[in-house]
């Protein structure tokens, strides 16, 4: 017997349906095996799969990855994690990671709540990024949006202490409702004052936003740090 819908855990994801280029599926193929990390609900050994110890970045849905792989290249003495499940998008950065040879950046394919609260022990996460989620703009699905009470305080245990949760959206209700829950965890702090959105030059600019962009959006970016 299926659970029934109330009793199915809410997702940090949807799985939509979108076509890999030619070059997306022979990157997966290839690639896979040696760049993303199976899954497992234990304590995640960051020394098997990265060769140098550093700190460590996690992007929530990474989308196409183009930002996450300009962090990675920018950065060589950090490390970087990206989540995500849309094949697409893992294959283009499978192919970005494969052509620079890059050994500081991993990918994991699955749900993100999982991944954070099963494989990553508190105070072991140096910077969490979630870009542009899903805004769900209809009143009705405000409960399938990422960011939400419980998963904020989960970022916020998994966060060294000094270490910074950045989120970005071009959604201004979104920003809204993601200032507040940031702002009323007790664990983080606003490194741009309370109440005050922060400057997006402290992240790669991508491609999603710079669209929007062109089309008049706004976008807001909200950067907090874990008070020691």
């Amino acid at each position: 017997m299926s659970p029934s819908p109330s009793d199915r855990p809410i997702r940090s994801f949807v799985i939509r349906a979108s076509r890999a280029t030619d070059s997306q599926r022979k990157a997966l193929e290839q690639h896979w095996n040696a760049h993303v990390i199976p899954y497992d609900a234990a304590p995640l050994d960051l020394a098997r799969y990265f060769p140098k110890s550093g700190p460590l970045t996690i992007e929530v849905g990474f989308g196409m990855g183009d930002s996450l792989l300009e962090m990675a290249l920018k950065e060589p003495k950090s490390n970087f994690l990206g989540i995500e499940v849309h094949r697409p998008g893992i294959g283009k950065l499978l192919r970005g990671i494969a052509q620079h040879n890059l050994q500081n950046l991993k990918i994991m394919c699955h749900d993100a709540t999982e991944v954070i609260a099963n494989c990553f022990d508190v105070n072991s996460v140096d910077r969490l990024l979630i870009f542009f989620p899903d805004p769900w703009p209809k009143k009705r699905h405000y409960k399938r949006r990422i960011i939400q009470v419980e998963f904020v305080e989960l970022l916020a245990t998994r966060l060294v202490a000094g270490g910074l949760l950045h989120l970005a959206t071009d959604w201004e209700e979104y920003a809204l409702h993601m200032m507040k829950l940031l702002q009323n965890e007790s664990m983080l702090t606003n490194c741009a004052d309370a109440g005050r959105f922060c400057d997006a030059s402290t992240r790669p600019e991508t491609k999603f936003e710079q669209r929007g962009r062109r089309l008049g959006h706004g976008v807001w970016d909200l950067l907090f740090y874990k008070a020691g």
